[in-house]
């Protein structure tokens, strides 16, 4: 495993406008980018037509374009990755006409980055939707659902990334889980 400071190195590199530190971190944290392309499409139906590894280099193509982001490290970057994978899962479906009963698009359980067995998996856009509508409700709710059900990050590393306290992500957490659960009728 590559040394935390090695990626933060990149990372603040790569804010002060050094084009080839993008270069050079991918490969540093493709594995973790990866692990979270996996996660994202594990429930997809069998012969879907994105793969983890076409999600990452979408990923990176979009990452290239990001010039205002002031990276502070390896959590804070597969956050940005997490909600930049979001977007595409949620266009590709989208496009693909998913929405009616289902399409057999990607299921994402509230529960899932806790690793709680669950039987409240909604489709992917139904999921979307509910998420923005939290963000409009409590911003704060719906970047800690996002980091931890999409990016897979530990309670640790989303306080980290949000400046919280792991005791306020996971009061926020239980809060946000119960908003989504009664938005999305899984209660």
């Amino acid at each position: 495993m590559t040394a935390p400071r090695n990626v933060t190195a990149l990372l603040a590199s790569w804010s002060r406008g050094d084009p080839r530190a993008l270069d050079r971190l991918m490969p540093l944290i493709y594995a973790d980018l990866r692990r979270v392309a996996a996660r994202q499409l594990q429930k997809e139906r069998a012969g879907h037509t994105l793969q983890p590894t076409a999600l990452v280099h979408e990923v990176y193509l979009r990452l290239v374009d990001q010039r205002r982001v002031e990276w502070r490290d390896r959590a804070h970057f597969l956050g940005v990755a997490a909600r930049i994978m979001r977007r595409i899962l949620v266009d590709h479906a989208r496009r693909h006409g998913a929405d009616k009963r289902g399409g057999g698009v990607a299921c994402v359980s509230i529960e899932e980055a806790t690793q709680v067995v669950a039987s409240n998996e909604i489709p992917i856009l139904a999921f979307d939707r509910a998420l923005d509508c939290l963000e409009r409700t409590d911003a704060d709710l719906a970047r800690i659902v996002e980091l931890r059900a999409f990016a897979g990050l530990t309670v640790e590393d989303t306080a980290h990334v949000l400046g919280l306290s792991p005791s306020t992500v996971k009061r926020e957490w239980r809060t946000a889980t119960a908003w989504l659960r009664r938005e999305l009728g899984a209660g």
